[in-house]
């Protein structure tokens, strides 16, 4: 037996962990992803996976079983920059990646490996570029693939919490460039403009304001270059379910008198309900697991948010790992919360696989009746 699983069929412990080693020592800075890429499409294909990488660089595996269901496990494969050394140390597993989001994507390859039960096709992707703006590696499979039955997306909930949601966001980039003066001048200067729309933003979106609550937009000022003549403020909201984009886009502008306004992207908030089959599969791997799950939306945006603007399907987020160590420089996953997340994926995969399995016409791309899996 292919020494990687145990007699049961499973992921052994030691190949899990060393999955995740391997990967956390190849650095992955967004833009730079291949080299992870390759290393993960030889190690799926060494699973059972049928792997390729696409054109724009995301790592593909499928395992067909039969005519049942498709669920699409996708996790990204980018980090922030930083290399933290990688070490073990005290049950725990160091480095840039371990929590955002390879943990959760390692995750996904293992307990797809060992569910060699399953009836139907299982889609593990590690999509490019989901730390930029564009999230052009979710953009592509949303463009390329036919929608699957279901939908886990790999991002660091806690082994034993399911996430239901996330806000949007919206990119906003202010330029404006002014005659050279002299700073005594009382005409307006490029750098006071670059405040004056920032604080026309914040005036807008109201003193209730705030990151911390799912149902409020936050705003950042991400970046700003200015100068007396020229200025550029890359701007940053997020926001909530339903909230009015192009309203508060007209709105900064009937402020400004000067300079010009960009939207550089934006995603809608997202939020499924507690019902959702995948929601129900997640939690009940929690449950088996002997813990009292938890059910939670996030403040941040994730790649639920692009997929889930054109695909409605069951989907839900889960992934092990502590987030408030994202982009940390002591970023670490407990291994054994790493291996309770590959239990409880694998048995959400066992309560997925009785899904009834839809399908699109081929013309139109309109959804056809479902049908139940032989």
């Amino acid at each position: 037996m292919n020494w990687a699983f145990t007699s049961s069929g499973t992921v052994t412990e030691t190949y899990a962990a060393g999955l995740l080693r391997t990967m956390l020592e190849i650095p992955s800075s967004s833009y730079q992803e291949r080299a992870l890429a390759d290393y993960l499409a030889e190690a799926m294909t060494h699973l059972g996976f049928q792997a390729h990488i696409d054109g724009v660089g995301n790592v593909i595996g499928v395992i067909e079983h039969g005519p049942g269901p498709t669920v699409m496990l996708l996790g990204h494969l980018d980090t922030v920059s930083g290399r933290p050394p990688v070490r073990s140390e005290d049950g725990k597993l160091y480095g840039r990646g371990a929590v955002d989001a390879k943990g959760p994507l390692a995750a996904m390859i293992c307990a797809a490996a060992g569910a060699a039960g399953f009836p139907g096709r299982i889609v593990v992707i590690g999509v490019v570029e989901e730390e930029t703006p564009r999230s052009r590696g979710a953009m592509a499979i949303r463009a390329t693939h036919d929608r699957p039955d279901a939908l886990i997306i790999g991002e660091p909930s806690g082994w034993s919490s399911v996430v239901l949601g996330y806000k949007g966001k919206l990119d906003l980039r202010y330029t404006v460039s002014c005659p050279a003066t002299h700073p005594s001048n009382p005409a307006p200067k490029a750098s006071e403009l670059a405040v004056a729309c920032w604080n026309a933003l914040v005036e807008l979106l109201g003193p209730d304001a705030s990151h911390d609550v799912f149902g409020r937009p936050g705003a950042t000022l991400c970046q700003l270059n200015a100068d007396l003549t020229t200025a550029t403020a890359d701007l940053s909201i997020r926001i909530p379910p339903g909230f009015d984009v192009d309203a508060l886009v007209s709105g900064v502008r009937a402020r400004l008198s000067a300079g010009k306004l960009d939207v550089l992207n934006s995603v809608a908030a997202c939020r499924v309900g507690r019902a959702d089959p995948v929601v129900r599969a997640l939690v009940s791997g929690v449950r088996r697991l002997h813990a009292q799950p938890r059910l939670v939306v996030k403040t941040a945006t994730s790649d639920m948010n692009t997929l889930a603007e054109v695909w409605d399907i069951p989907m839900a987020t889960y992934g092990p790992g502590d987030s408030s160590l994202d982009h940390a420089d002591d970023e670490h996953i407990v291994l054994s919360d790493y291996m309770r997340g590959i239990d409880v994926l694998a048995i959400a995969l066992a309560e997925l696989a009785h899904l009834p399995v839809r399908s699109d016409d081929p013309a139109t791309g309109a959804p056809l009746p479902e049908r139940t899996p032989r």
